[in-house]
């Protein structure tokens, strides 16, 4: 299922503090969870969607960067955020 505005305001709420504070970094992670999640799905049906296989890597890419700047700034943030969202190790 694609991200609706009722998704988005729930996981910025969830991950971001308000529902309005789309820039934090935590919640622009989890959107992009969310994201990545989605189009892995769609992908194991749809094997040679390469477009969908291109956006999957350049969303890896920015939330990557933006999990780097998050640790760089923020560690137990990070670390939380990571736990929360079941990414890594």
């Amino acid at each position: 299922m694609q991200a609706t505005k009722e998704i988005k305001e729930n996981i910025f709420k969830e991950f971001g503090g308000k529902a309005t504070n789309t820039g934090s970094t935590e919640g622009q992670i989890a959107l992009f969870t969310h994201r990545i999640n989605h189009i892995s799905e769609h992908l194991k049906t749809n094997k040679k969607d390469h477009a969908n296989t291109r956006a999957l890597l350049m969303l890896v890419g920015k939330r990557r960067r933006l999990l780097n700047y998050l640790m760089r700034n923020d560690l137990n943030g990070y670390r939380s955020l990571i736990e929360k969202l079941g990414i890594r190790k």
